[in-house]
């Protein structure tokens, strides 16, 4: 996630002991012995709304009024002290742009409750998470989310329920006009969200600036990958590799095959090249700036479960190739080629399933 670009925890190291535990992962008694591990996660702080919510509950206004202040003193340099709708619009702004980016890269996170948002908006807490495979907004990698909660489409939705938590819990730090601020803020939410997708995505299909038609033209590539259930990771990547004056599609496009023979597929095409003309967009920069954006790898779960079952053995051959692939996730690497990093995902990952425990 950090070589991607996206604000996140660290991971600084994992031990792995020769103890074994009890772990029942999908909750549904088929319980086994697994090997026991410690992981060593860093963040500046881990602080969460859900921080602030617990004790604005209990009424602990002078802890709430430290712990705000000390995230604000600490982290947050452009915010006065004991402005708090101005710490408030920080979060509001650093997160609609978190969330913007794993839509831009396809990541659900899983469980995106208040409890698991940081008042850094920093990826935290990584359990049920999943890249997408194939573009489906739809996708859910809780097994246990069976309403879809947490869903991909539903992420900057729920982002917002949160964020209206946190002006929640920083009522009794505001003044009635403050309050009004906070509330005003929220209703903004959507606009200040789609500014930050739209940054992002027009970046993806390389266009150096705004364009009249970009909405447009982004939502068409998005419903004909739905409809053709398009790989999200490689279909960009790949039309990057693409001259749009003479498309000629060989193996090594085998995602963009997918939507080719979409009836609407060359009414995108046109309108792509209209939205590059009108933007002043060369081939060669639009190659630059996809290629910087548009990652040729991503952990899928596939490639993670690969990577456990030989852990179990004993072998940490794959675990330590991953690791140097994803430190550098947008350059083509000849060990994950041979490896398939970059083809399309195995019949068997369909059938993966993702819990809290995994």
């Amino acid at each position: 996630m950090d070589a991607l670009g996206i604000p996140t925890s660290r991971a600084a190291a994992i031990v792995v002991s020769r103890d074994m535990v009890v772990r029942d992962q999908f909750y549904n008694g088929r319980m086994k012995y697994e090997p026991a591990a410690v992981v060593l996660r860093l963040a500046p702080t881990w602080f969460r709304i859900g921080s602030l919510e617990i004790l604005t509950k209990e009424q602990e206004k002078l802890n709430l009024k430290q712990v705000v202040d000390f995230t604000v003193e600490h982290y947050m340099p452009t915010v006065e002290r004991e402005n708090y709708v101005k710490f408030f619009e920080t979060v509001v702004e650093q997160s609609s742009a978190l969330v913007a980016k794993w839509m831009a890269h396809g990541f659900t996170h899983g469980v995106l409750n208040t409890d698991n948002m940081s008042l850094l908006s920093i990826t935290i807490d990584y359990g049920p998470f999943g890249f997408l495979d194939s573009y489906n907004p739809s996708f859910v990698p809780n097994h246990s989310d069976d309403e879809g909660r947490y869903s991909y489409l539903n992420q900057p939705k729920i982002f917002k329920w949160n964020l209206a938590c946190l002006a929640d819990a920083l009522q009794p730090l505001l003044s009635a006009e403050e309050q009004q601020q906070t509330a005003d803020i929220i209703k903004r939410f959507d606009d200040i969200y789609l500014e930050q997708f739209m940054s992002i995505f027009r970046r993806k299909l390389g266009l150096s600036r705004p364009a009249k038609d970009e909405v447009r033209l982004i939502q068409l590539l998005l419903d004909m990958m739905q409809q053709r259930r398009a790989d999200f990771t490689q279909t960009f990547r790949q039309l990057g590799d693409l001259h749009l004056d003479n498309i000629e599609l060989n193996e090594e496009h085998w995602a963009l095959h997918s939507i080719s023979n979409h009836r609407r597929f060359s009414e995108f095409i046109t309108l792509y090249q209209e939205s590059l003309k009108e933007t002043e967009t060369k081939e060669e920069e639009r190659h630059r700036i996809m290629n910087s954006v548009n990652p040729q790898y991503v952990l899928r779960n596939w490639m993670a479960e690969a990577a456990i079952r030989q852990a179990e053995k004993g072998d940490f051959n794959l675990t330590n190739v991953l690791l140097k692939v994803l430190r550098k996730p947008y350059e083509k690497d000849d060990e994950a080629e041979a490896l398939g990093f970059s083809n399309s995902p195995p019949d068997w990952a369909c059938s993966l399933r993702v819990s809290c425990s995994s």
